[in-house]
Parts: C-alpha cells; sequence; structure tokens
C-alpha cells in the first residue's frame, strides 16, 4: 500500500457537501431520508441533510475496517439495526465519507432494496475498485484518506476499539 494519502480539511470538506448538494439537487433528487453510514458518513449526512433540507436522518452502523487496508471478511451491521419499515416507500439518500472497496455500501444498499421506493448513494471519495459505483460522487481518487476528524488520534483510548488508521 502505497504512502500517498489524500488530505481533506474541515474547509476542503464544507466546499465538497455544497457541491456534492449541488449536483444533487442539479439532479432533482430528493430523497425523504438521508441514511447515514457510522462512522464517517455521520459528518456527510448531516451536511447534506441540512442543505437539502431533509429533517429525517437515520444511522446505521457497519463495521468493516480493521486498520489501513485492513477489513474483515465481510462488512457486518451492528446493533441497533434500522427498521426497514421505516423506510417504505421512501427516497433514501444512503451517505458515507468514502466508497472504498464498496462492501459496506452494498450491504447497505441490499438492505433498502426491497423496502424503499427509491435508494442513491452519495460520498465524498469514490475508488476505481468499489464495487458499488455512487449516483454522487464529489471526487475520485485511489489514495487513502485522511479525513479531519480521524487524522488526529482520539482524546481517549478505549479498550477493544480498533484505531482508524
Amino acid at each position: 500500500m502505497s504512502d500517498v494519502r489524500e488530505n481533506l480539511t474541515y474547509d476542503g470538506f464544507g466546499k465538497a457537501i455544497r457541491e456534492l448538494a449541488q449536483t444533487i439537487a442539479d439532479d432533482g433528487y430528493e430523497p425523504d431520508i438521508v441514511l447515514s453510514i457510522a462512522r464517517g458518513g455521520v459528518f456527510v449526512a448531516g451536511g447534506l441533510a441540512y442543505a437539502l433540507d431533509v429533517k429525517n436522518i437515520h444511522l446505521v452502523n457497519v463495521e468493516f475496517y480493521t486498520g489501513v487496508g485492513t477489513t474483515l471478511e465481510m462488512p457486518v451491521m451492528l446493533a441497533p439495526v434500522p427498521d426497514a419499515i421505516d423506510f417504505s416507500n421512501k427516497k433514501v439518500l444512503i451517505t458515507d465519507d468514502v466508497a472504498d472497496t464498496g462492501k459496506t455500501l452494498k450491504l447497505v444498499h441490499d438492505f433498502c432494496l426491497d423496502h424503499v421506493a427509491e435508494v442513491r448513494s452519495a460520498v465524498v471519495y469514490e475508488k476505481s475498485h468499489s464495487l458499488v459505483k455512487c449516483e454522487y460522487v464529489w471526487k475520485r481518487t485511489d489514495e487513502w484518506i485522511n479525513f479531519p476528524w480521524s487524522v488526529e488520534k482520539p482524546v481517549v483510548r478505549r479498550a477493544g476499539q480498533v484505531l482508524d488508521a
């Protein structure tokens, strides 16, 4: 794995969210629900929900990465899993910070598919090898990304928690 990294600042993130929201609005997509993939997708969901004037935000916790370039075999939804009935006949926008392998996005997309009117995905970054090609992408890169919220070590280190890379 290369040591070259994409560095995103908080200012850059703000610009990315506004541009991504404008792309979604220009496309005419008006989601009823913004579904965030925690943790990185939480920041994206909040920004897009405000910019697109959507107040209905849901969260799904998915565990997959265990370090830089290391993952579980398959992503796993952690409890509490959203009740899919809450999404019935709604237009859902799934948000995450990055579509890397695409396995996490695919898991959440497939979870929604049979219950919603329509589902689309928005990410800040998408990598070329992602299984999922998102409808809305701010930037494409194959570098590891340093997000402003994960570049510094946690203030508190909890036993048993995997440190984001």
